[in-house]
């Protein structure tokens, strides 16, 4: 039972770009934000060869699970996922307080995009545990509706007041400085985004009645994983698994880039 040998065998992602929740104590941290807001689809990609590219040809043949054409070159991969190089006003916005506070932990930019795409099928009110300094909601906050708003809570008042400078002027986000529990009798939510590196608070039984009929959960702080039952350093990954199993939800693992996944379920 091993996960897919390209992406390791870790459940929650540990590359130093996309953690969220936490204060990463790295030398330079500005010049880490720099690099990865400017490389937004990560090294991996900028580093493919040219003849990773896409292609619409027809599949010729298959080598470990990926398609070629008769030339040689990969017709689709997730190494070939595109989007514009251009980040949305907001984010850049959150970007530059994350610089300010030296806090380097915050969603990837593939999560990002997939946050926005999702936020802009919901009404009502979406809900973020774990603001950080708000990239996370910077990127929902890019895809809402105009009869959407969102509330976020951070547990560590430094960061709460850093992300609420993002969004001072807006009165659709409101951020929180406290405990997430805070927002349960503030829902029930359309869309509500988790951090799966804190297990204890991110099971479907923590949160299945926050969530309305249709809603969406999304969790992030994967990593690709082929086997079933999901492993994570070698033990089945029961997060995971779980959410993949209830009831209440129909889930989706995506994978959003080669080393990174999230979790979409939807209450039934």
């Amino acid at each position: 039972m091993g996960c897919n040998p390209c992406c390791g065998g870790s459940s929650q992602s540990h590359g130093k770009h996309h953690h969220r929740g936490e204060v990463a104590l790295l030398a330079g941290p500005a010049a880490a934000i720099d690099e990865y807001e400017m490389r937004p689809h990560g090294a991996d990609r900028l580093a493919t060869p040219r003849r990773w590219r896409c292609s619409s040809a027809r599949v010729s043949i298959m080598r470990d699970g990926i398609p070629y054409d008769g030339r040689g070159v990969v017709v689709c991969d997730t190494r070939c996922m595109s989007a514009p190089p251009e980040l949305p006003d907001v984010v850049r916005r959150a970007f530059d307080v994350s610089r300010r506070s030296g806090y380097v932990s915050f969603c990837r930019n593939e999560t990002g995009r997939l946050l926005a795409a999702l936020a802009a099928t919901r009404s009502g009110v979406l809900a973020e545990f774990g603001t950080g300094t708000g990239v996370g909601t910077a990127w929902l906050r890019s895809g809402i509706r105009d009869d959407a708003r969102i509330l976020t809570a951070e547990l560590e008042p430094r960061l709460a007041d850093a992300a609420a400078t993002i969004f001072a002027d807006d009165a659709r986000v409101e951020v929180l400085a406290a405990d997430w529990s805070t927002l349960r009798d503030k829902g029930p939510f359309s869309l509500l985004f988790l951090d799966a590196r804190q297990p204890e608070d991110s099971g479907a039984d923590s949160v299945a009645d926050l969530v309305e009929p249709g809603g969406v959960v999304v969790l992030d702080d994967f990593t690709p994983c082929s086997s079933w039952p999901p492993v994570h350093e070698g033990r089945v990954d029961v997060l995971r698994e779980q959410w993949l199993t209830d009831g209440r939800f129909t889930t989706a693992e995506v994978m959003v880039a080669p080393d990174a996944s999230v979790l979409i379920a939807t209450k039934r």
